[in-house]
């Protein structure tokens, strides 16, 4: 089995901090949760990997490399354009075009092909759900999960008759609209015959094309509803909750890096933390070279990034502070995520430093917000 990564995407749901990182780079516990996709495929046997990639696609394609280090062959289908001034512009074709545009390129989808999301993680049984797929004849298949009412509309929906094959597919409908609450995870495998259906160097999207494509021909088409761990980034809001119940412990098979050097306390290399006249209550992840000042009041689950600094009497509270993240004496952090010189809180309002006045410190090469209480 093959697999193909979609990764080229703008994920505009999640800025700020898609800015400066392409959705699948966005890191869970210091890693980029597409890494966690590498190795999860890896571990079911996929040796073969395609990403198709777009916004700060060099991003993606300078991590990973060619996948040596994961023991899979990882390769790159970049959607876009050169200039005739040399510049590189993405120009994304969509989840289905991009799949086309490796198959033409290379015929790689000649044989079943396992193609998944690049922003959640996953800990699908992908034997189990290949073997049902091939039972029951499929074409076509995706693996769905059941969400709330009142979530429906951030999802595909979908419609099956008593025998799991899909009637209807609805691409994100109102919670009224929407025919049930079985949705979309992402996950879909192909047999090699789906991909002629998709035209050529068109923008064509899984969702809201190809599927009711695949159910107006009558192809045989079904659902998957496993019991699995999945953890979807949708938005900011999305990734402060992720990232609060994997440091808690409730994901299962993700573990704290760092060393533990107190009950709930991990760090990385080269910390500075005064741990007998600081207040912290974990969890808490304190990256390498940190620098965390007496008085500081710290409340989990907290992730500090590497390079960040905690002036004396600072506070933090079940927030996610990326790198170099400075925040000043008297400042009180609670429930939010910090991406340079921008915070978003757990309702998903964004506010820029700058809006607030605060000032901007460190240079271009070495970014860092510092954040102030505003008395």
């Amino acid at each position: 089995m093959k697999a193909m990564i979609l990764a080229a995407g703008k994920g505009t749901r999640v800025v700020p901090l898609t800015y400066d990182l392409p959705k699948p780079m966005i890191p869970v516990l210091g890693r980029p949760v597409m890494e966690y996709l590498v190795e999860h495929l890896a571990k079911f046997g996929v040796r073969d990997i395609m990403v198709n990639v777009a916004h700060l696609h060099e991003k993606i394609e300078n991590y990973f490399g060619e996948g040596g280090r994961y023991g899979v062959q990882i390769g790159y289908s970049f959607e876009g354009y050169v200039g005739d001034d040399g510049e590189v512009v993405p120009q994304p074709l969509g989840s289905a075009g991009g799949m086309r545009k490796i198959h033409d390129a290379g015929k790689f989808f000649d044989e079943t092909t396992i193609v998944l999301c690049g922003d959640a993680l996953i800990d699908l049984d992908l034997s189990a759900a290949l073997r049902e797929h091939k039972e029951c004849g499929a074409k076509a298949t995706v693996i769905t999960r059941e969400v709330p009412k009142n979530k429906v509309s951030e999802y595909g929906v979908v419609v099956t008759s008593k025998n799991g094959r899909i009637t209807s597919f609805q691409e994100k409908p109102k919670s009224n609209d929407a025919l049930s609450n079985q949705v979309s995870t992402g996950i879909y495998i192909f047999e090699p015959e789906i991909i002629e259906l998709i035209p050529r160097d068109t923008f064509f999207d899984i969702g809201a094309q190809l599927f009711p494509l695949l159910i107006k021909r009558g192809v045989p088409f079904y659902a998957q509803n496993h019991t699995f761990n999945w953890i979807d980034i949708g938005n900011v809001t999305d990734y402060w909750s992720v990232l609060q119940n994997v440091m808690l412990g409730k994901v299962a098979h993700l573990e704290m890096p760092g060393m533990r050097i107190a009950d709930g306390i991990w760090v990385g290399l080269n910390t500075k933390v005064d741990l007998h006249n600081t207040s912290i209550q974990g969890p808490v992840y304190i990256g390498s070279g940190a620098r965390i000042e007496s008085g500081c009041r710290i409340i989990g689950p907290v992730w500090i990034g590497h390079g960040s600094h905690l002036c004396s009497g600072a506070s933090v509270e079940q927030s996610v502070l990326f790198e170099y993240t400075r925040v000043h004496s008297g400042a009180q952090l609670s429930e939010v995520v910090v991406f340079k010189n921008y915070m978003v809180n757990r309702s998903g309002d964004m506010r820029q430093s700058s809006e607030l006045g605060w000032p901007y410190w460190g240079n271009a090469r070495d970014r860092r917000v510092a954040i102030r209480s505003n008395g």
